[in-house]
């Protein structure tokens, strides 16, 4: 394989390379190099290293330049091997717990706060991913008793997750009519996907309650929102206006390409469900790993995290020459702030210095 041909000199090189386009936006030359404290050869040797990375294609030389800019390959052998730690700060770490003080309850507001976070810290477009369930199923129901005509309705799902819904009557039932409901829930009900719940069943229920089964409606009504509102995926942007500072989109065709995948939400979401399986890891996805041409000057990060048993991606979008040792960090960082928010643990802690 080529990766076993890079000596230590053509790795300084390419990552060399790398930082500075990543700094810049401008290919990199033999000339920039050789003032380097870490390339120690002349620039006829930096010449020749260039070109045989540009022959293993990991450079790409410009028409319009002498010097060389990182191909995707370039780019994967960068992020994999050669980008440093990097070392957030006191401040950034801070800021991230305070936002995620609080417990979000509600994944809609998760997936907000996740998307925000993500792009203030990176300073490019911010991505929250929910994965659709898939048939969920009420493992249990619970009941509180609040008023003649007002009940909570207690949820419990799969990985502890509890779903509480308030549920308003047009008429007066007692405590007793509630326990009776509870238990003709969990008999008829529990372990029931959305589609399994049939007219036969609810009618089964209005006839065991009698004469409290106009309560049977609105209650099914939502269990029903709920089940949905978990079923479905949904993905959040923000920032995108972050990408126009980067000159990889002042073409407006390519921009447009990639304006049109962000905006249209079952697109987007093809795109990253097709990784959501992958591991707890890190994923980095380079241009055309994405979702063909739309994206193919485009880096896509994101690291999955389970909040209540759903499973989320957080993440960033953002030009090939991002910073990836910021984002890498950030990313694990804030994926990591609120695991520990939903399961009761301590947000970052102090760590060592930075």
């Amino acid at each position: 394989m080529d990766d076993l041909r890079l000596t230590d000199r053509k790795k300084r090189i390419l990552k060399a390379i790398v930082d500075a386009h990543i700094s810049n936006g401008e290919p990199v030359g033999s000339k920039y190099l050789a003032q380097l404290v870490d390339i120690t050869c002349s620039p006829a040797t930096i010449r020749n290293e260039m070109a045989e990375l540009e022959d293993m294609g990991y450079l790409i030389k410009p028409h319009t330049s002498a010097g060389r800019v990182p191909s995707e390959r370039g780019y994967r052998f960068y992020v994999e091997s050669l980008v440093r730690q990097y070392n957030a700060t006191r401040y950034e770490i801070d800021e991230i717990n305070e936002q995620l003080r609080y417990k979000l309850t509600e994944m809609d507001e998760i997936l907000e706060e996740a998307s925000r976070l993500a792009a203030s810290f990176t300073d490019y477009t911010g991505i929250a991913f929910k994965a659709g369930h898939g048939q969920v199923r009420i493992h249990r129901f619970d009941s509180v008793y609040l008023s003649p005509r007002d009940f909570l309705l207690v949820m419990l799902f799969k990985g502890d997750m509890v779903k509480a819904k308030p549920i308003h009557l047009s008429f007066s039932i007692g405590e007793d009519d509630l326990r009776r409901f509870t238990e003709a829930l969990n008999l008829y009900l529990s372990n029931t996907s959305s589609d399994e719940i049939t007219m036969p069943i609810i009618v089964r229920l209005e006839s065991i309650m009698g004469s409290a089964g106009a309560m049977v409606h609105p209650t099914m009504k939502v269990i029903y929102e709920t089940m949905n509102e978990l079923d479905t995926a949904d993905v959040r942007l923000d920032g995108v206006n972050k990408l126009l500072q980067y000159p990889e989109y002042s073409d407006v065709s390519k921009l447009r390409e990639l304006m049109d995948v962000l905006e249209e939400k079952e697109r987007l979401l093809d795109v990253i469900s097709s990784h959501t399986e992958m591991d707890d890891d890190i994923n980095v996805y380079i241009g055309s790993d994405g979702d063909g041409d739309a994206m193919r000057d485009t880096t896509l990060i994101f690291k999955n995290v389970t909040v209540g048993g759903k499973r989320v991606a957080i993440g960033v979008i953002g030009p090939k020459r991002m910073n990836y040792s910021k984002v890498i960090d950030m990313i694990s960082r804030l994926a990591g702030a609120i695991d520990s928010a939903f399961s009761g643990g301590n947000l970052l802690g102090s760590g060592e210095e930075q």
